[in-house]
């Protein structure tokens, strides 16, 4: 098991820039940057790309300067910054040497593309479910029935593309954590009558490259809970 950094708060000094190390600016506790995270544990890049974590709550200013949209994920490599989570995501599998994490099938390719199209608006449906007074939301139970339909799409897996790929790294982090917060924050389990989800976060907690990269639950929604005013 990798031993993680100590995170980086306003008061620490700034990394070197452009120095030919290869860094991911990340959070322990970012749904986002959790998705270039877990794709660097994939590859098996943890000694190429060096983690280093911010503390979104108490930012180091110089973060700004690094990546001006001031958001994590981004990616030092090569003297440039790439930045935004999917963008990470594919920059790491195409440019890094690993497992590939997108599917040579055609078929595959476009509902990978599709489905990584839709993973804002999942979220968005999610958040707004989690926010809303009463019962959750039909458009949040819309967007977990459209997710669970996904995932029986095809029988070669228990993933979105049968294996795994960019398209479960994209969604991980926010299928898992939705479990937790609408338990939590509803009382609704979003595995309820849902078979492939819940096939989906059972085998996802069994990799361990997802797992090294998960956090306390309580601890995840008691920040949800703080962020959300509940």
């Amino acid at each position: 098991m990798e031993a993680l950094s100590p995170t980086l708060t306003s008061a620490c000094e700034q990394p070197p820039l452009y120095d030919g190390t290869t860094r991911l600016y990340m959070s322990y506790v970012c749904p986002y940057a959790q998705r270039a995270w877990i794709t660097r544990n994939y590859k098996g890049l943890e000694e190429e790309i060096k983690l280093v974590p911010l503390n979104l709550a108490d930012k180091p200013a110089w973060y700004n300067k690094v990546y001006p949209n001031n958001q994590v994920p981004s990616l030092e490599h090569n003297k440039k910054i790439i930045g935004e989570s999917l963008d990470v995501i594919r920059y790491i599998d195409s440019n890094f040497d690993g497992p590939k994490l997108i599917a040579n099938d055609p078929e595959k390719q476009s509902f990978a593309e599709e489905l990584l199209g839709y993973s804002d608006a999942f979220n968005r449906a999610m958040l707004d479910g989690l926010r809303s007074k009463g019962p959750v939301i039909a458009e949040a139970v819309a967007a977990l029935d459209k997710i669970d339909s996904s995932l029986s799409k095809f029988d070669d897996g228990p993933f979105f593309l049968g294996q795994f790929s960019l398209v479960d790294i994209a969604y991980a982090p926010f299928i898992d954590g939705f479990q937790i917060f609408f338990a939590g924050i509803k009382n609704f389990d979003i595995t309820k009558g849902r078979v492939h989800i819940k096939k989906f976060i059972e085998e996802l907690n069994k990799i361990d490259a997802y797992k090294q990269t998960k956090q306390d639950p309580q601890v995840l929604l008691a920040l949800t809970k703080k962020k959300f005013g509940i």
